[in-house]
């Protein structure tokens, strides 16, 4: 019986181990590796991916609940989103969002709060972002915070804006600004809302209090229609996915500061470039994309009907997938990617900086919060300046051709504008490439080293451009063309 008893014993014991070291070898460290990615990467992923299960919760259990029923829900999902990506670190974000609370409740709708905001929020990320920096893109709380510092600016602002006579806002400060006085669940909720809170995209308290109160709806009274558009979302990210993670083993930006490519021949460098330019963009799309069907599941993503009174979904839109695909410009581009971060820097940034009567003035300085808002390196810094040149010199472009007939006759040719589709898309791709290159090195040694091995092209071309398209303007474009513009 003993003996018997003891074999029972050491079989559960030999059982346990086995387990163990089964769960062992299936802990996410190890599932990283096998995957080629990091753990904290493989973090981040799960958590997006995580947003739908909770939306489908929220929509079958608390739709049409109580405020802050809804509210708790959101900030609880939210911290334990931060908390499984980042431990204690997730004490980063409750302590901004409560002195935030308390600078709205403290200096109320003042220009003093406004100002308190925008420097204690940008200092505070900027001081993480100097704490934490390596030479290398990691995966840290700074990466949320970068959201949440967009958010809880914006939310002061509109708490401002909303104490002002509606008849001195412009129609778009009117819809966004905020009458009532947020308590700290309501800023909580916002803050750590699930399907936003890691990797954004940006929206507004006004369009945030609209879900809580079941408003985001096609279907009043009922949950939103809104399952199949966040699947369709969800399938496109899916897609990036699949390729980023085939091709990122084969197509890095290490390769870049390697003796083999310097040792290529040069439009093998261009070439490799432009191919990298184009795919590195893949990990941010696919995250996008995934959160944007957890937004459309929630009915956050709900924008009010077309004229064919169809249900649009894109209020959380942070990418136009086709667009993005098949432009060939510059601009087209930008139009195209992390729209609601672009969206938010236009709305209380750009368009705050109208005083200084002067469009391209506000875009630089603009463009140089962006970068700012990205990190220090000074790769964002040259990576921006890159697109404010690129943007410029395109413009003049694009201004040239519509006004010369020569050129614009050309360009209207059917039989050749393939050719010229080709050769804006290759352009377009290649000097995409190069600004991306500055962002993904991020230090000066490692984007310097680059650049010279490809001769500085990008700030030679444009430069370049800069000089010459203004004495182009002024032989191609004739005086009669030119007097009926100035009418």
């Amino acid at each position: 019986m003993a003996s018997a008893a003891d074999g029972d014993v050491g079989t559960v014991v030999e059982l346990v181990r086995v387990l163990r070291s089964g769960f062992e070898e299936l802990s996410l460290n190890k599932l990283a590796t096998s995957l080629g990615a990091s753990e904290q990467a493989l973090r981040l992923i799960i958590s997006i991916f995580l947003g739908y299960p909770i939306a489908l919760f929220y929509r079958r259990y608390l739709f049409y609940k109580d405020s802050y029923l809804i509210h708790l829900f959101h900030t609880f999902t939210g911290l334990s989103i931060a908390y499984f990506n980042f431990g204690n670190q997730l004490y980063h974000s409750v302590l901004c969002v409560m002195l935030q609370f308390l600078i709205l409740r403290l200096m109320g709708r003042t220009i003093t709060a406004v100002l308190t905001t925008f420097c204690f929020q940008m200092v505070y990320l900027l001081a993480g972002y100097y704490y934490t920096a390596t030479g290398n893109y990691d995966i840290k709380w700074t990466m949320p915070h970068c959201v949440l510092t967009l958010k809880l600016i914006g939310l002061t602002i509109d708490y401002f804006d909303g104490g002002k006579d509606q008849n001195s806002l412009s129609s778009e400060q009117q819809k966004y600004a905020i009458r009532g006085v947020p308590s700290l669940l309501e800023v909580a909720g916002f803050s750590y809302f699930y399907g936003a809170f890691l990797v954004g995209p940006q929206f507004s308290m006004n369009h945030y209090m609209k879900l809580v109160q079941g408003q985001l709806t096609d279907m009043p009274g009922k949950t939103p229609n809104s399952i199949i558009p966040a699947l369709k979302r969800l399938s496109l990210g899916l897609v990036y996915l699949v390729g980023y993670t085939l091709l990122s083993p084969h197509i890095t930006e290490d390769y870049l500061l390697t003796d083999d490519y310097e040792n290529r021949p040069f439009w093998f460098r261009c070439m490799y470039m432009l191919i990298w330019g184009k795919f590195v963009l893949y990990k941010y799309v696919t995250c996008w994309l995934v959160t944007e069907g957890v937004c459309i599941l929630t009915g956050l993503g709900f924008n009010g009907f077309d004229e064919n009174r169809k249900a649009k979904w894109d209020a959380c839109a942070n990418m136009k997938v086709w667009l993005f695909e098949t432009t060939p410009r510059f601009t087209g581009t930008i139009s195209s990617f992390n729209i609601n971060t672009n969206a938010w820097v236009a709305r209380y940034f750009f368009k705050r900086l109208k005083f200084l009567g002067n469009k391209e003035l506000s875009q630089g300085l603009s463009l140089l919060f962006l970068a700012l808002w990205h990190g220090l390196h000074s790769g964002y810094l040259i990576c921006f300046q890159m697109e404010f040149l690129i943007v410029i010199v395109e413009r003049q472009a694009a201004r040239l051709i519509r006004e010369s007939p020569t050129l614009s006759n050309l360009a209207s040719t059917t039989a050749l504008q393939p050719f010229f589709y080709l050769v804006q898309q290759t352009i377009h791709w290649l000097f995409m490439g190069y600004s991306m290159t500055a962002f993904c090195l991020f230090t000066w040694d490692k984007w310097l080293k680059v650049y010279k091995s490809i001769y500085f092209l990008g700030h030679t071309f444009f430069l370049s451009l800069l000089v010459i398209l203004p004495y182009l303007h002024k032989a191609m474009v004739p005086r009669k063309e030119k007097l009926k513009k100035m009418e």
